[in-house]
């Protein structure tokens, strides 16, 4: 069964929406505690503790969908050399294969 924050956002399919949402409220907690504790001021530290929420969660969102994108083009690239290593593996495109002087052409 799926959870859906804020009725749209469904954080079990979503990749990166579970720890942005984790982060944000430790960072929510630590940030409205913080603030509670230097100015004994409630309503303005549940404001710094939104604050905190918001902010937290999406740098961390965006920091974790960067690093997603990265792992995926990686992913790509990595597929794509495997896949020509296997269809040029033995013939003269082969980049690993090693000439001899009977195959090497002299022109």
């Amino acid at each position: 069964q799926s959870f859906k924050l804020l009725g749209f956002l469904d954080v079990k399919s979503v990749p990166c929406a579970r720890e942005s949402v984790l982060y944000g409220s430790l960072g929510s907690l630590v940030v409205g505690l913080g603030h509670f504790l230097a100015t004994s001021r409630v309503r303005r530290s549940c404001d710094f503790a939104v604050g905190g929420f918001i902010c937290t969660m999406l740098g961390y969102w965006f920091y974790c969908r960067y690093n997603l994108a990265q792992r995926r083009i990686r992913q790509r690239m990595l597929k794509e050399g495997m896949r020509n290593k296997i269809l040029f593996e033995g013939t003269s495109l082969d980049p690993g294969r090693k000439e001899t002087g009977n195959e090497r052409s002299d022109s």
